[in-house]
């Protein structure tokens, strides 16, 4: 098979040369060589393997654990593959649901049929703080509840005006971050570390607690698995839904040495 640059992988594949050039700097795809122009060349093997590693993000996992999955012998991949299928069809069955719940709705209004409204809202989840809560104490236990619970009765206790000049803090400090994706900044870079200092303090004021850096890494497995978080991100600096988690966990073990 003919080598392909990387501008030809990314018109493949869909996805930027950015993000291939980051994938390679964290050593999650390494072109199979470079020439002596500096151009990055990929074989079947490294094709085949992105295309693993693109199935895997679909599946929300985090670039960590694509590096770990992808290191696996064939029975763990396997394990996790199957894994990943059951939730899929969890997934699928709740989308199903929501359609039928549309579908229903959609024929009332046009006249077709009566809307039994105990049906109305099938499907739907509770709220999405609600899921990401239970996303955090699924991870953390009910040490993690509690924590949830003493950041929103700090977050109340601050009021309207205090969170909002916080949010505007925080935007100040994504922006910043995002113009780090955009240059593709070391991720032991000074400047960087020094950002980040800052958004794991904005994060601990959140809390109302202290923010050590093993939990600065957790909320970076938040941010990349959760497909709410990456969207946003995506829309400040495309890749930084990608580079902002990878940054966060190697500063941590950097500020936890």
């Amino acid at each position: 098979m003919k080598h392909c640059t990387v501008r030809q992988l990314a018109r493949l594949s869909g996805i930027s040369v950015r993000t291939l050039h980051y994938y390679d700097q964290i050593g999650l795809l390494r072109p199979a060589r470079v020439g002596a122009n500096g151009y990055r060349y990929y074989g079947r093997d490294e094709l085949l393997r992105l295309q693993q590693i693109l199935l895997h993000r679909e599946l929300g996992l985090p670039l960590d654990a694509i590096a770990e999955l992808l290191r696996a012998d064939h029975g763990d991949r396997l394990l996790q593959l199957r894994g990943h299928r059951q939730r899929l069809g969890e997934q699928l069955a709740r989308y199903r649901t929501l359609i039928d719940t549309i579908d229903r709705t959609i024929a009332s209004l046009e006249g077709d049929t009566p809307m039994d409204i105990r049906r109305l809202y099938e499907g739907f989840t509770p709220g999405k703080q609600a899921e990401y809560e239970a996303w955090l104490v699924e991870r953390g236990g009910e040490a993690m509840r509690e924590q949830i619970d003493t950041a929103r009765q700090h977050l109340e206790q601050a009021g309207a005006d205090a969170l909002q000049v916080r949010l505007q803090k925080l935007a100040a400090l994504e922006s910043q971050l995002a113009e780090h994706c955009r240059r593709a900044t070391a991720l032991d870079d000074p400047q960087l570390h020094a950002l980040l200092a800052q958004h794991r303090a904005w994060v601990a004021m959140m809390w109302g607690r202290d923010c050590p850096p093993a939990a600065y890494s957790g909320l970076a497995d938040l941010y990349e698995s959760h497909p709410d978080f990456r969207a946003r991100y995506e829309t400040l600096a495309e890749g930084l839904a990608d580079y902002l988690p990878t940054a966060m966990r190697a500063y941590s073990r950097t500020a936890s040495t």
